[in-house]
């Protein structure tokens, strides 16, 4: 997402250095292009831990792209706001999220297109564009966002195991609008822990509250 700031910490990094090794083989093994997902609550630090994954991956030669959830909302995000205060069956994953454009542009990638083009949503614009993302020399595809374990076609499931008070600091941090401490956000947390609270069960790795990694046999 335009305007969104990236900031790799050295626990985003930890889990990426713990979860990477046991990849490179089957990704090597791999005749295409490997998935890997990255989901969590809001704030949990999905796109720092995708970031540092890709990162990992790079002193094995092995090339990443990430493709963040946050660019298919259906609406960007001063507008999806406002619909979930006046619609509030305007939540999840199958209503506010092009999940299928987002399932369409991994198996492009998967089909071994040279290219994808998807949304790109600017944030201090409230405005959904597009972009052409390169794939050529790309061997993982890493989708991250809060309910990417429900796509297909996915080779590694990483959930990040923080509740919305876990991710207070760094929500705080991220300094989105005035979502901390808005008592409508809260409850739209509340509700997002609901949804997602059995996607643990999908992982293959766990990242727990302290970010420590706990690989799922």
């Amino acid at each position: 997402m335009k305007g969104d700031v990236i900031v790799l910490e050295d626990h985003h990094r930890a889990a990426a250095a713990a979860i990477v090794p046991s990849l490179v083989e089957p990704i090597r093994a791999r005749d295409g292009r490997y998935v890997i997902t990255v989901a969590g609550e809001s704030g949990s630090g999905k796109s720092e831990t995708g970031t540092a994954i890709a990162e990992a991956l790079e002193p094995h030669g092995i090339t990443s792209v990430v493709l963040g959830q946050d660019d298919y909302f259906v609406l960007p995000p001063k507008s999806n706001d406002a619909k979930r205060r006046e619609d509030d069956s305007w939540l999840g994953p199958h209503v506010e999220v092009r999940f299928d454009v987002l399932e369409g542009n991994l198996l492009d990638a998967l089909a071994g297109d040279d290219e994808i083009t998807k949304p790109l949503i600017d944030y201090d614009a409230n405005t959904v564009e597009e972009e052409t993302v390169d794939l050529r020399g790309v061997a993982v595809v890493i989708a991250e966002g809060t309910y990417t374990s429900l796509l297909k076609h996915v080779d590694t499931r990483v959930f990040i195991a923080r509740n919305r008070v876990d991710t207070l600091e760094h929500r705080q941090k991220r300094n989105r609008g005035d979502e901390v401490g808005d008592p409508f956000i809260e409850n739209v947390l509340k509700t997002e822990h609901k949804i997602i609270a059995g996607h643990r069960n999908l992982a293959d790795f766990i990242i727990t509250r302290d970010y420590d990694v706990i690989p799922v046999s």
